[in-house]
């Protein structure tokens, strides 16, 4: 399997076409200037060694070029062999609240948006920890397993929104129980759920699933997202209004996530500042006992990056020995 080191570089492609469309313009451009000189057939006839077909071929070399040095700067490499990879840390499921409330704009922009950029830096500051990914609204879903790979974790978490769970509702106690099932086989004492949600639960006792939790021996941490206040919800252009017309305003409900963590034995923390309340919970994290897992990995690579770059530097070198003259004498002329 191809893989890439710094896949960051293949982004480079993108200038290949612009490449052929700059010379096809410049071209056309040159082509205007021709006529405004005269008839093109006489301007032709007067540069009779010049060749139209030469420019473009040293053009699309050139972006071949460029092409074959774009993805040598993005270092292939294909795996050599498998190895097991043993690795010692924490399990973190964070549970996300996805329903309409949280669209509310107590945080900028909102209160979505500011807990998955909030979680997308938790990842930065893991090392070898396990960290997995379920999204709840008026259900649960399991948006990504237990992992170490930290750019998955971000790709799927910039895929989520208010309309990746269709049943609108807020079940905290069913996202903690799927949770507790979402841990791996291998993890048994450093495991910890991070419950991010505004605490208006409606479906289910979530105070009971905590605790079932803490009997596992999985601490339960809450951070509160929204104010005490409350803030309208902005839905389509509009305010959200419930059935009689009157617009919905969500409220923080700090004591029921208060209790949530109490009884998971964990604690509660009212997101604010630049890191939304997790740095205290990574803290905590940094305290347990970590445990071992193991991985089958890819140890070994091939780095394939060189023959990339030595046919850059071929078709550079073979764009600059074609000129843009005919050939004076033609092979095999008589």
């Amino acid at each position: 399997m191809l893989m890439f080191a710094e896949y960051r570089f293949l982004y480079l492609l993108l200038l290949v076409p612009v490449i052929l469309l700059g010379y096809g313009l410049l071209r056309w451009m040159r082509t205007r200037r021709v006529k405004a000189l005269g008839d093109p057939e006489l301007v032709e006839a007067l540069m009779p060694s010049w060749s139209r077909s030469k420019g473009w071929v040293k053009a699309v070399l050139f972006a071949l070029a460029w092409a074959m040095l774009s993805i040598g700067l993005a270092r292939p490499r294909t795996g050599a062999k498998l190895a097991e990879h043993n690795t010692r840390g924490a399990e973190i499921i964070v549970a996300l609240d996805v329903s309409n409330s949280m669209l509310a704009q107590d945080y900028s922009p909102n209160r979505l948006e500011r807990a998955k950029l909030s979680i997308a830096r938790l990842t930065e500051k893991l090392q070898d920890d396990r960290i997995g990914l379920v999204i709840f609204a008026g259900t649960s879903f399991v948006q990504l397993p237990v992992t170490t790979d930290y750019v998955s974790a971000k790709m799927f978490l910039g895929s989520i929104d208010t309309s990746s769970i269709p049943v609108q509702g807020t079940a905290i106690g069913d996202a903690i129980r799927l949770s507790i099932k979402s841990f791996s086989a291998q993890s048994e004492k450093s495991r910890v759920i991070v419950v991010i949600s505004d605490g208006e639960n409606h479906e289910d006792d979530a105070v009971a699933a905590a605790k079932q939790a803490a009997e596992l021996g999985i601490k339960v941490y809450t951070i509160g997202v929204g104010s005490p206040e409350g803030q309208p919800i902005p839905m389509g252009g509009e305010l959200l209004k419930d059935k009689d017309g009157n617009i919905v305003v969500t409220k923080l409900d700090e004591q029921m996530l208060r209790d949530i963590a109490r009884a998971g034995g964990g604690a509660y923390i009212h997101a604010g500042g630049e890191e939304f309340g997790l740095n205290p919970i990574i803290q905590d994290v940094r305290r347990m006992e970590d445990e071992e897992f193991g991985s089958v990995v890819f140890e070994e690579y091939d780095e394939q990056y060189m023959y990339f770059l030595g046919a850059a530097l071929l078709l550079l070198v073979i764009g600059m020995l074609i000129g843009e003259r005919k050939p004076r004498r033609r092979l095999f002329e008589v």
